[in-house]
């Protein structure tokens, strides 16, 4: 069986990073991609919302939650501050826009690539396996079985 091809050329790559070795692979790629096919890109990095859990706080024991609204404003501006170095190195592709959300990692990144209508996903895979992925859950695997576009996933060996 002869199978009739056309040339995939994607429009708008949507590239998740999270700052870690893993997500500066994808971004390697997401960028070889959109500049061999003269694609638009968009960044996000997601900001896991602060648990008052990571304060100390302890409600068995009567401590009330420390909520620090200063470290959400704080994260926002890092984000913002990672996404602008980042697509600095974007210069030469046809667009880069930048996406800094608060929330789950996996719901953001399938909501960015909705609402910018992303004909590909970018990013990396931590490589956790047992009792690692059993509690964190693996987030390219929820936006693969999510998703309604391919999905790119750098694993961390590359």
């Amino acid at each position: 069986m002869v199978m009739e091809t056309k040339p995939v050329k994607y429009q708008r790559i949507l590239i998740a990073t999270d700052d870690s070795e893993c997500s500066k692979k994808a971004l390697q790629h997401g960028y070889s991609l959109a500049k061999n096919m003269e694609s638009s890109v968009a960044l996000i990095h997601v900001i896991e919302p602060a648990s008052p859990t990571n304060y100390g706080a302890d409600p068995l024991m009567g401590q009330q939650p420390i909520i620090i609204p200063e470290t959400t404003e704080i994260q926002e501006e890092n984000s913002k501050k990672l996404l602008d170095e980042i697509s600095r190195k974007f210069l030469d592709v046809k667009e880069v826009f930048t996406f800094s959300r608060i929330g789950t990692p996996k719901q953001e990144i399938l909501t960015v690539a909705s609402e910018w209508a992303a004909d590909l996903i970018i990013m990396g895979t931590h490589g956790r396996t047992g009792f690692d992925h059993f509690i964190s859950g693996s987030v390219s695997e929820s936006v693969i079985r999510r998703a309604s576009c391919p999905v790119l996933v750098i694993p961390s060996k590359c």
